[in-house]
C-alpha cells in the first residue's frame, strides 16, 4: 500500500527552505526514515544527530522509493519548530504527544524508559502491518527518566 503522505517535510510553509544535508547511503533508506552522518539507519544507541531521509524530488520519486547504498541521501535537519512525516514501526499504537524514539533499521517507536526522545506524535494512528508515515514534531534534547 502506498505511504500515508507523499512529503517528508510538512512546513509549516513559512520556513519554504528545509536545512539539508546529502550523505552517502552506506544502507537502504526509505523516505521519513531516520539516518546518520555516515550514512546508516539510525538505531537506539545512535548517540550523534540524526536527519530523517526526504523523497528523493530531484529524480521525482515518491516517499516509498528508497534509496540504495552509495546514493546520495537527502537528509533534512530536524528543526524543532518545523513537521516531518516520520516512518514508524509497524503496529505501533501512537498517541497525539507520545515521545518516539529510535528505534531498529531507522524507523521511529514508542519511547520506553531510558530511550531518547527524537520527536513527539502530532497525530494518534495506529500503524499498520509494515511501517508508515507518521506527522511528528522534532523533540530536542529529552530522555525518558529510565
Amino acid at each position: 500500500s502506498m505511504a500515508r503522505y507523499n512529503k517528508i517535510f510538512a512546513g509549516p510553509v513559512t520556513e519554504v527552505l528545509p536545512q539539508v544535508d546529502e550523505v552517502i547511503a552506506t544502507a537502504a533508506i526509505l523516505p521519513g526514515q531516520m539516518f546518520t552522518h555516515a550514512g546508516a539507519l539510525a538505531i537506539a544507541a545512535t548517540a550523534t544527530e540524526v536527519l530523517i531521509a526526504q523523497e528523493n524530488y530531484l529524480t521525482q520519486k515518491d516517499t516509498d522509493t528508497g534509496y540504495a547504498i552509495g546514493e546520495n541521501v537527502i537528509g533534512l535537519k530536524m528543526l524543532p519548530t518545523q513537521f516531518f512525516n516520520a516512518r514508524v514501526a509497524a503496529t505501533t499504537v501512537v498517541t497525539k504527544g507520545a515521545g518516539m524514539a529510535l528505534g531498529a533499521g531507522g524507523n521511529l517507536v514508542l519511547a520506553t524508559a531510558g530511550s531518547r526522545i527524537v520527536a513527539w506524535a502530532e497525530e494518534t494512528i495506529t500503524v499498520g502491518a509494515t511501517a508508515d508515515l507518521v506527522r511528528v514534531r522534532p523533540a530536542t534534547g529529552h530522555r525518558l527518566a529510565a
